[in-house]
């Protein structure tokens, strides 16, 4: 696409901060080079599916390059478990081609529509963080196209591996990348569900299973109160060995399967996320799971990535878009988070989605966003009456217990507390003005939390 196409309107998955740039689709490396040449004055940032909630992958006025022209699977190793991919392939893609090969991807977040490239600069995080870490950790090698026009085979353990992973490509356009995979017997997991009475109980659960379980996640009831504050429903899994299945799922035991729902309506009334509906919904969810059931098996695509059978699921939040909120507070913090979960259950805010996870080691992204802690991830209806404000505060008291929040996740973080939030912070922003001095790769997070090189503003 020339450099004076019309401008194509873009926002996060989350709908919210729309900006519009112009968009080009390489289909081979030598035409992301040029599109990178003719990027113009503001600049441009690379984009896969559209999954960061966000405004990580949008650049106003500038250039945006789709990457999911760049879709190839080069090589697969069935006996070592590694596969070599372009940065536009998705998580989704993967699993269908690599799942009847007995080998399942490393780390997954909620959905399987992210691509290599997507996973790597957002450095994305799964239920099994403590046991795996996060995506950038079973990368071997990637190639990035960089500001001068060089293809550079970075490397684990570099300062420039370090500063990509989780730099929401910042440092370049990810071409390429080899990922070390994880072996599977089966494509079904063996699930545990129990009940939590409070939220220091929940604590206690997800806190026994850190090892036990490779997977495990809660949900956590963000309008219960009093004595059930911070209740939720513990779900923690494995993959299921093949000896674990019924004699008739033997006969394909690899076999993936996506269940499909209806597409989300493109309007839904607001009264649907309101308050009393979402009491309703916490409670029958709540009521409903068991109190304590174990070896449940199921397929990994419900177990992972439910709401991916729903096309454009995010409609369901209306018009306006919702708010992802993402943090995370280190071992020790606990009182913080307490803290944070009593408010929001007092202001009662009707979360249509809340989710409660450990984090293990923390990710060698220098911006990557997991340290060993506690991370909460919950969605809000962006036209609740003084979010923003609310969420401010929360950043606040985020920042004074040493956390942080998402950045792939976030579109209104206050600059000011970014440099609390991130110690490799300075380091990040040399780098890259020594790699991008005139502030190629730039996207309006970069600018909205000062990000950027030198050349762009």
């Amino acid at each position: 696409m020339s450099a004076d196409a019309v401008p194509v309107p873009l926002t996060g998955w989350a709908r919210t901060a729309p900006t519009a740039a112009r968009v080009t689709r390489p289909r081979t490396y030598e035409e992301a080079a040029a599109a990178v040449r003719g990027c113009g004055v503001r600049g441009g940032i690379a984009r896969g599916l559209g999954r960061a909630y966000g405004d990580a992958a949008q650049n106003a006025g500038g250039t945006v390059l789709d990457m999911t022209g760049l879709d190839r699977i080069h090589a697969i190793d069935a006996t070592g478990g590694t596969v070599l991919c372009d940065a536009g392939v998705s998580l989704h893609r993967l699993i269908e081609v690599l799942l009847p090969l007995g080998w399942f991807v490393p780390v997954t977040p909620g959905t399987r529509q992210v691509t290599v490239g997507g996973a790597i600069g957002a450095d994305v995080h799964g239920r099994n963080h403590p046991a795996s870490g996060s995506f950038s950790r079973h990368v071997l090698s990637l190639e990035l196209l960089t500001a001068d026009g060089e293809i550079r085979t970075v490397s684990p353990g570099t300062p420039l591996f370090d500063a990509t992973a989780g730099g929401l490509g910042l440092t370049g356009v990810i071409l390429t990348a080899t990922v070390q995979l994880l072996p599977v017997e089966t494509s079904l997991m063996s699930v545990d569900t129990e009940r939590a009475t409070d939220l220091d109980d929940l604590m206690a659960r997800l806190t026994a299973t850190d090892r036990r379980h490779r997977y495990s996640a809660a949900w956590i009831d963000l309008l219960a109160r009093g004595a059930a504050t911070g209740r939720g429903v513990l779900t923690r899994g494995d993959h299921a060995p093949l000896d674990a299945l019924p004699a008739r799922a033997r006969r394909a035991p690899l076999a993936f399967r996506t269940p499909q729902f209806p597409a989300a309506p493109a309007f839904v009334p607001d009264g649907l996320l309101g308050r009393p509906a979402a009491d309703l919904f916490n409670e029958l969810r709540y009521r409903r799971a068991p109190r304590a059931r174990s070896g449940r098996l199921q397929r990994i695509s419900a177990f992972f990535h439910p709401l991916d059978g729903m096309p454009h699921g995010n409609r369901v939040y209306g018009r306006g878009g919702f708010v992802r909120y993402q943090f995370v507070v280190g071992d020790g913090q606990e009182d913080a988070l307490r803290r944070i979960v009593r408010r929001v259950s007092e202001r009662r805010c009707p979360p249509s989605l809340a989710v409660l996870k450990r984090f293990g080691e923390a990710a060698p992204g220098w911006l990557s966003f997991p340290v060993p802690g506690w991370t909460l991830a919950l969605d809000l209806p962006a036209g609740l009456p003084g979010l923003g404000a609310f969420l401010d505060r929360l950043d606040e008291e985020v920042a004074t217990a040493g956390g942080r929040v998402c950045l792939a996740e976030d579109s209104r973080l206050r600059p000011d507390l970014l440099a609390s939030m991130c110690p490799r912070l300075d380091d990040f922003r040399a780098l890259r003005s020594e790699l991008d001095p005139r502030g190629v790769f730039t996207s309006d997070l970069s600018r909205r939390l000062n990000l950027q090189a030198t050349g762009n503003l």
